[in-house]
């Protein structure tokens, strides 16, 4: 018992550590910059090899606006290619919290590649001169350490001769400057000479109308009578329509619509009931055959 709990003991200790040292890695990592047109025999301009254990490069890669970069590798899992559930070449933009993943296509074998064009780069970065951190994160789902580690840095430049890149900031929600609303100006009265002519021009019917009623058989001998028989109608009814004159009146002179309509509303209901019983008075005389 007692050689056996000495040989038990190593073991765990030797798993523990082996489980401990699972992570994920790659090797045979290497990066080109690859110019936008490569005659025959043509090299790329600058290659750079790598394994998970080599640090960061102490001189940028140059990448121009008419190049690509390029990337191949060997994802590994404890040494065995392997596709991870995520792998990604992330650019940083050294001094900000500005970044930009890139996914890595990936077999199941673990051979990875990704390529990158100046124009796949955020505005922000084309229109910056800081270096640009590319670091490799790669990880998956169990137990092994996943990897998250720079390796080179990025250094862009432009062409002098081609279009250069603007920045504009994008809009931001927060405290604006103060509005100042500016209303439109009430609607003023026509000229009073404007208003003096329509005004001759509706006196100037009330004649016409008074001849039309003598010529069509008006008789203005019936007004006691009416009167007598059905004073409050004829006088309500009469009233109501001087007081929608006298509204109307008002509402040229100071009034607005939301005071007017309410009044018209009123009077209106008021010349309704009154006239139908006005009216009433007047049938029955005409039925008498009274003219």
């Amino acid at each position: 018992m007692r050689f056996l709990h000495s040989f038990v003991t190593p073991l765990l200790l030797l798993a523990a550590g082996a489980a401990q040292a699972a992570s994920w890695g790659f090797d045979d990592a290497k990066l080109s910059v690859i110019p936008k047109k490569t005659g025959d025999g043509a090299k790329s301009k600058d290659v750079r090899q790598f394994t998970d254990k080599s640090p960061l490069a102490e001189s940028p890669v140059t990448f121009d606006s008419s190049d690509s970069l390029k990337l191949l590798l060997n994802i590994k899992e404890n040494g065995k290619g392997k596709r991870p559930h995520q792998a990604f070449l992330v650019l940083r933009q050294q001094g900000t919290t500005l970044e930009v993943p890139f996914l890595l296509t990936v077999k199941e074998n673990g051979k990875a590649t990704v390529e990158i064009k100046h124009s796949d780069l955020p505005v922000q970065f084309a229109a910056g001169k800081e270096l640009l951190q590319a670091s490799l994160v790669l990880a998956s789902f169990g137990s092994s350490e996943g990897l998250n580690k720079p390796f080179f840095n990025i250094e862009l430049t432009r062409d002098p001769n081609a279009t250069p890149v603007i920045y504009e900031p994008a809009l931001r929600y927060g405290k604006q400057p103060e509005i100042h609303h500016i209303f439109r100006a009430d609607p003023k009265n026509p000229p009073k000479i404007v208003s003096a002519v329509f005004v001759l021009a509706v006196l100037a019917t009330l004649p016409a109308l008074f001849v039309g009623w003598l010529v069509n058989g008006a008789n203005i001998s019936h007004l006691p009578k009416a009167l007598g028989a059905a004073p409050v109608a004829h006088g309500v009814f009469f009233g109501s329509i001087i007081a929608m004159e006298g509204a109307f009146y008002l509402y040229y002179l100071s009034w607005n619509l939301f005071q007017t309509l309410p009044v018209l509303g009123v009077f209106g209901i008021t010349a309704f009931l009154s006239g139908a019983k006005a009216l009433g008075e007047v049938q029955s005389r005409r039925l008498a055959g009274e003219r």
